[in-house]
């Protein structure tokens, strides 16, 4: 299934440092290494200031410092080729023009040429997230000299499954990739580089919790390991 994506060159547009891992790390690895794809992460924010009550950088200014070597230990871990990386406020994304959201990734895929995108997907919980899907579909309107010819959204463990039960924008998977388990391993290792999102089981983004997230989707369509996507559009 992942021949379509041979010798792509794919951007991956996230809100947080650690959500490129969270959504595809072991896709991710799994196309570098095995389809020629290149690839470029765009990380929208700085992932930490939430953790106050008010915004202060200067606060959390050591902190922040570690979080960008994190991304690099990270991108170590998935082989994936190149970053941008942004500084829009944590969980505060509602509070910045779409507009502004908007004209970063246009700038980026001005300079990428990406005919893939990957994204949040549009109903996580998450703030943020929701506010990146927007941005990635207004900056991907298909008019006729639009080189995105594929938008394809991810699960982040952590906001998307904590969804109220009741609420019509659940996660609905239409696209799985099969993963080995080195693939997966590589998810792990990039994700265990985050020093302030890592977390112990039985949370979320634990080893145990990522491994068994896979497992779950592998049992669904008949793999040992899989990960799961919403394909959005795709234009052949």
């Amino acid at each position: 299934m992942l021949e379509f994506l041979r010798n792509k060159k794919i951007m991956i547009v996230v809100a947080h440092p650690d959500d490129e891992l969270l959504g595809l790390g072991a896709t991710m690895h799994k196309l570098i290494s095995e389809y020629k794809v290149q690839t470029h992460v765009v990380i929208l924010g700085e992932g930490i200031t939430s953790r106050s009550n008010d915004r202060d950088v200067d606060l959390w200014k050591k902190e922040l410092a570690t979080h960008r070597e994190n991304i690099q230990n990270a991108q170590k871990a998935i082989g994936y080729h190149s970053n941008s990386i942004f500084d829009f406020p944590d969980n505060r994304f509602d509070a910045v023009a779409l507009l502004d959201i908007i004209k970063v990734i246009e700038k980026e895929k001005e300079s990428f040429q990406p005919e893939v995108i990957f994204t949040h997907h549009g109903g996580d919980v998450n703030i943020d997230h929701q506010r990146t899907f927007e941005a990635v579909i207004t900056s991907c309107r298909p008019l006729q000299d639009e080189k995105v010819n594929t938008i394809i959204t991810f699960e982040t463990p952590s906001g998307t499954e904590w969804r109220s039960p009741s609420d019509p924008k659940h996660f609905l998977p239409n696209l799985f990739f099969s993963i080995a388990e080195n693939n997966l391993n590589a998810k792990i290792k990039g994700m265990e580089s985050y020093e302030f999102e890592r977390r112990e089981y039985p949370h979320p983004r634990s080893p145990e919790a990522l491994k068994i997230q896979a497992q779950r989707w592998g049992i669904t369509v008949g793999t040992k390991f899989a990960e799961a996507f919403c394909l959005i559009r795709s234009i052949n």
